[in-house]
């Protein structure tokens, strides 16, 4: 499975973001890989590999899901990229 996910937290996937995307990811057991189209994915639970992404507010990323929960996940990720910046800081 895969969904194509905008990036909404204005500058992108950093630090705090970043740290909810790949816990969120750690949550699942489903194969989790992200990246921007045509390009080649990283592991979504590398926090290394989310933020070498570059990914910035407005950018177009795919999600890739194999497994058993593979739709929750897909489901659970899209809502951490879908999330506003300022909504991280409440937490």
């Amino acid at each position: 499975m895969q969904r194509t996910v905008t990036v909404v937290p204005e500058e992108g996937l950093h630090a705090r973001p970043a740290s909810a995307f790949v816990e969120a990811a750690n949550e699942y057991e489903a194969d989790l890989q992200v990246g921007p189209h045509e390009e080649d994915p990283v592991d979504a639970r590398s926090m290394l590999g989310v933020t070498s992404l570059g990914a910035k507010g407005g950018d177009e990323l795919v999600i890739y899901a194999d497994g058993e929960d593979a739709e929750a996940a897909l489901d659970a990720l899209e809502d951490v990229l879908s999330t506003p910046e300022d909504e991280f800081d409440d937490e």
